[in-house]
């Protein structure tokens, strides 16, 4: 090998010698630099001002338990004026909206058939009624005749036979007299309930079958919602129990109790059926929807506002100030209510009178320094 070579190798490797060495002292000088900036950052901790604002104790306290409900409010009478007799329709006196009385005729069809069947029936039981003037007389004579011994047993029987056959057909008569006068008294269409006309299904002039569908009359003076429940939610529930609705369109809630429970569930949901009472009010209509909660009891139980439940990690946690530090503890929630205008949520996992940092704070890393600040925020 020649000797100028041989020293370019030679100057290679201590190059190489020389980088590692200058590499390995950077390295060792930015881990001491890292070092060093912890410990000062741990000396110069930040630190948060909280206002008794921020800050909420956990307590016992008894919270209402509710279960959602929601539904549409029904009449809970209505009726369907039908047709009871084929014919032409003459009129109707009433439109959507008006008011109607139990009996109040509403319109009428064609009575021409119907009276005519009705002279008809009549004169046939007026016929009937003559043909048994007759029997009787006839009997009464053979009765006599009888006595005197001028006619048999057997003419007194066949008379007497006659007589009550006669009878009977004029019993006939006047029966198919009153089916016809109930016809003609058919072709007058009554409401059976007080109420207010909610569909006008026909109009006069038109000719109707029997059972064709004339008017709907709805009475609002009482009124229910149907509501689905669980079958969980449903075994909680009994008759009497007190729910407050609100009602799309109105500004005001509704009061309601439980009327009924359907004893089945339905068939497919498996849900039950609950009917809730709601206080008559000249402001609902059948139709509208509404929701709500429905009491069910009370739980006495740790709460906390749900908004001071954080849901950041895998499992739900509250902050809270032990010593002058925020820590985050694990918890279970449970059930949760609406009071006054706040959710609060039943909870475990924290010791009563703990105190846990509101939910309008926003989180705070576990080991913050906390002090306490005593006047509001944005006093001077």
């Amino acid at each position: 090998m020649k000797p100028w070579l041989k020293w370019t190798v030679a100057g290679l490797v201590i190059a190489a010698m020389v980088a590692g060495t200058l590499r390995t002292l950077s390295a060792r000088k930015d881990k001491q630099a890292a070092l060093e900036a912890q410990q000062i950052a741990q000396k110069t901790q930040v630190s948060i001002d909280l206002f008794p604002a921020d800050l909420i104790m956990v307590t016992t306290r008894k919270l209402p338990l509710n279960v959602a409900i929601s539904g549409t409010i029904n009449a809970v009478n209505t009726a369907m004026v039908k047709a009871r007799v084929a014919g032409e329709l003459l009129g109707l006196k009433v439109r959507e909206g008006d008011r109607v009385r139990a009996g109040q005729v509403l319109g009428q069809i064609d009575p021409s058939d119907s009276d005519a069947r009705l002279r008809q029936s009549r004169q046939q039981a007026l016929a009937a009624k003559a043909q048994v003037d007759i029997a009787q007389r006839t009997h009464d004579n053979n009765v006599a005749l009888t006595a005197q011994g001028f006619i048999s047993n057997t003419a007194l029987v066949s008379s007497l036979a006659n007589l009550t056959a006669a009878q009977a057909n004029y019993a006939a008569a006047q029966s198919a007299a009153d089916i016809s006068a109930k016809g003609l008294s058919d072709t007058l269409l009554r409401t059976p309930i007080s109420g207010f006309v909610s569909q006008r299904l026909a109009q006069p002039g038109e000719r109707l079958a029997i059972d064709t569908k004339v008017l709907e009359i709805v009475d609002l003076s009482q009124l229910e919602m149907q509501a689905e429940l669980s079958s969980a939610d449903a075994l909680q529930v009994k008759v009497g129990q007190k729910a407050q609705l609100h009602v799309t369109g109105l500004a005001q809630g509704v009061s309601a109790s439980v009327a009924r429970i359907n004893p089945s569930t339905s068939v497919g949901s498996r849900a039950v059926l609950v009917y809730l009472s709601i206080a008559p009010d000249t402001t609902l209509r059948d139709g509208l929807f509404a929701e709500g909660l429905l009491a069910i009891g009370t739980l006495n139980t740790l709460t906390v506002p749900l908004n001071a439940v954080r849901t950041d990690k895998p499992r739900p946690y509250v902050q809270v100030v032990k010593g002058d530090q925020v820590q985050h503890l694990d918890v279970t929630m449970g059930p949760r209510s609406e009071v006054d205008g706040q959710t609060l949520v039943s909870i475990s996992g924290v010791p009563e009178g703990a105190t846990v940092i509101s939910g309008t704070v926003g989180i705070l890393r576990e080991g913050t320094l906390v002090k306490l600040a005593t006047a509001a925020p944005g006093a001077p």
